[in-house]
């Protein structure tokens, strides 16, 4: 996989809580988002790009890593890069 990362600005929007299990449409600059939620509202998938004209983000296609103990305390959570969105 490419080592392309996610720069704090962006991080900022796609680690907030949102609508649980939903597609969130988010403009960053001159990017689009769409950012799919778990069932908690946190961002799991992320499409980062332009929308194209039936309104799929196509550029690049990230996905979130989570891991949580027994006791429900954080122990990993980092966005990793899938390669391509298309």
């Amino acid at each position: 996989m490419s080592n392309i990362k996610l720069g704090e600005p962006v991080l900022k929007l796609v680690n907030k809580v949102y609508t649980p299990n939903d597609m969130i449409s988010l403009k960053f600059g001159r990017y689009d988002l769409a950012l799919k939620t778990d069932n908690q509202g946190r961002g799991i998938l992320l499409f980062m790009g332009r929308k194209n004209d039936k309104g799929d983000v196509t550029g690049e296609r990230y996905a979130r890593r989570i891991a949580e103990n027994e006791e429900g305390n954080l122990i990993k959570d980092y966005w990793e890069h899938k390669g391509k969105a298309t």
